[in-house]
């Protein structure tokens, strides 16, 4: 087959970490991108992965980057203004990475807002580790250094192209209801939700994919990587707040810098359950995983200032993760104590399943719209190698950022909501296997049991009050 081919990058891209990510993400750029092989090199400590990069035939970096010591190690294959970082891994600063690569005048792109080692479990204060503080230090180097070569902050699926499926599912309910809709800017979007009536959005995601090997004791399985989500799933359950919401949690805590658009819980994200709809499965609990998008898009979609806009939308990850990865969870919140194995779900050992992942716009006048990708393992054997499902989602998204960003050299630093969705949907669309919206008539008080008392808000459906579980309130 012939790819299209996004231009060439000159100089050294530098990988940063190569788990299951990198070694999907590689395969993209090699098949959609000009650029010297002699000068890329892949910065991996964990000798796990040496054959693999050997394989690659591609230079291995082995010092792990640290705060003392990031500046040499990248400067050894970094020239200036040209070149491309891509951070895809843990452990690492996001935050200082992107301000040594902009200096350099060589662009950046990462998945996350990722601290240095230890900021996760070593940081006393639960309101230091959320995603909104890790957040708003990056809103505010933008701030105070605008423009300049592009650093795309957040470009996975979760954040990133969650965030462009907003914007496409906005369009399209515009359309079904008869709205014209041409939004601009920022304030246009924000003005278009506002109008339209959403009151929120859950990033609803259902992952089916099995093997046939049962999991076994003391084994973390999961389909992505499994630090990554130890580490998000121990911070703080987080979500972006609504202007309409009737109820405040009673552990919750709002923000006191910054854009406040966001509120934390006095709990691990990952032991907190959420009602949600997807197509496949219909309703379902997921998980209150904190992630960026569900500050960015609150904030992105804010109508008003200070403390009290005039329209906020609640926006907040919603995640059922494969089965296998949910009795991990359940084995490890119950034990206190982190599985010895942590094993990802090769493409060759998943015998099915899909994972569906997009974005549920809900309270307005056609209650409630699921839009995005709802992509199989098979498919993706077809489409791309070295990974699964849920791993294509995110390398074609990180793929997409790349291209924007070359194509948009002085951007500054930006997140997937300021971007081209459109442009950057084109780019990534041809990997993600079905994207549809489906419309839903369920809300969360849809076939609510009675036989337990619960503190339920009757005439406000979708108020978070009835989407978190909290039996016994």
């Amino acid at each position: 087959m012939t790819y299209p081919n996004y231009g060439r990058i000159d100089g050294a891209i530098v990988m940063i970490g190569f788990g299951s990510i990198g070694q999907g993400t590689l395969p993209l750029i090699e098949r959609h991108f000009d650029f010297d092989a002699d000068k890329a090199v892949i910065i991996e400590p964990n000798d796990a992965n040496a054959e693999r990069i050997a394989a690659k035939g591609y230079a291995r970096e082995t010092e792990a980057l640290t705060p003392e010591n990031y500046q040499t190690v990248l400067g050894r294959h970094l020239t200036p203004g040209s070149g491309f970082v891509v951070n895809l891994s843990v452990d690492t600063s996001s935050l200082d990475l992107m301000r040594f690569c902009r200096a350099q005048g060589v662009p950046y792109i990462d998945t996350v807002v990722e601290p240095w080692a230890g900021f996760y479990f070593d940081t006393d204060e639960n309101a230091a580790r959320t995603n909104y503080a890790l957040r708003q230090a990056v809103r505010d180097e933008k701030a105070a250094n605008p423009g300049g070569t592009t650093a795309v902050s957040c470009c996975g699926a979760n954040p990133g192209m969650v965030s462009w499926f907003v914007k496409a599912a906005l369009l399209k309910l515009a359309d079904d209801v008869g709205t014209e809709a041409d939004p601009q800017d920022r304030d246009e979007w924000a003005a278009l939700m506002q109008s339209l009536g959403v009151k929120g959005v859950h990033i609803a995601e259902r992952d089916t994919q099995v093997r046939h090997e049962p999991r076994q004791p003391g084994h973390f399985v999961n389909t992505w990587s499994v630090e990554g989500f130890i580490a998000e799933g121990f911070q703080p359950a987080e979500l972006g707040w609504g202007s309409w919401e009737p109820w405040f949690p009673p552990n919750a805590h709002r923000q006191e810098t910054g854009c406040k658009a966001a509120i934390w819980l006095e709990q691990p994200g990952a032991n907190t359950r959420v009602r949600t709809w997807c197509p496949t499965p219909g309703p379902q609990f997921g998980f209150l995983v904190t992630h960026n998008e569900a500050v960015s898009i609150a904030d992105y979609y804010t109508v008003g200032e200070g403390d009290h806009p005039d329209f906020r939308p609640t926006v907040h990850y919603a995640y059922h993760p494969c089965d296998d990865a949910v009795l991990s969870l359940h084995e490890m919140f119950g034990s206190n104590q982190v599985q010895d194995v942590h094993h990802i779900l090769d493409v060759n050992e998943i015998v099915d399943g899909i994972d569906e992942l997009g974005v549920l716009l809900f309270g307005h006048a056609k209650n409630a719209l699921w839009y995005g990708s709802r992509l199989s393992n098979e498919e993706t054997k077809d489409l791309a190698p070295d990974q699964n499902a849920t791993g294509l989602q995110v390398t074609s998204a990180v793929l997409a950022g790349m291209v924007w960003a070359l194509e948009n050299p002085e951007a500054g630093i930006v997140e997937t909501d300021e971007m081209d969705h459109a442009r950057c949907l084109q780019v990534q669309t041809p990997y993600l296997g079905p994207v549809e919206g489906h419309y839903t008539d369920w809300t969360p008080l849809t076939d609510r049991q009675s036989l337990f008392p619960e503190e339920l808000v009757e005439d406000e459906p979708w108020a978070f009050a009835n989407v978190l579980e909290r039996l016994g309130a």
